[in-house]
């Protein structure tokens, strides 16, 4: 298998186009899950647990695309203290999504089985919370050090 070779900054491109491509498609899944209404397939006025299982899948296919993007910037060199911790961000912010959109389903929900699930404030609020968090994740992982400029001397 022949290796792609880095553009001139250093960038390598089919591994960003890759890690961009992987992220649009779970955005794009993320969306089918969150709204379906959006592309006409809304049956229902809740958010039920295949909505709420979709959704996460997509939120995971967006932080698998995220970090092989973000890790293309860094180009093999070694990534920072603050980048390794980003990335355990991402992955905590991860669990905590998951594990809000599915608390009436592992069983520590407002509805508790044999009641419906429900996707309510609460647990909308803990999905936000976990993005926030993997949000924050990402910013950490991008190699800041490579964008500042040395001076001329």
């Amino acid at each position: 298998m022949e290796k792609t070779k880095p553009a001139k900054n250093g960038v390598n491109r089919a591994r960003l186009r890759i890690g961009l491509a992987i992220t649009i498609l779970g955005l794009v899944i993320y969306l089918l899950g969150a709204d379906p209404g959006m592309f006409g397939l809304d049956r229902s006025p809740v958010t039920g647990f295949v909505q709420i299982a979709v959704f996460l899948v997509g939120l995971a296919i967006m932080c698998m695309g995220g970090y092989i993007t973000l890790n293309a910037l860094w180009n093999g060199t070694e990534k920072s203290i603050i980048a390794d911790i980003g990335l355990r961000l991402v992955s905590t912010g991860y669990v905590i999504a998951v594990a809000s959109g599915m608390a009436d389903i592992f069983g520590f929900g407002q509805h508790q089985f044999p009641k419906i699930p429900y996707f309510g404030p609460w647990q909308a609020g803990g999905v936000m919370i976990g993005e926030a968090i993997i949000a924050i994740g990402f910013l950490m992982i991008i190699p800041y050090q490579s964008w500042i400029r040395k001076p001329l001397t």
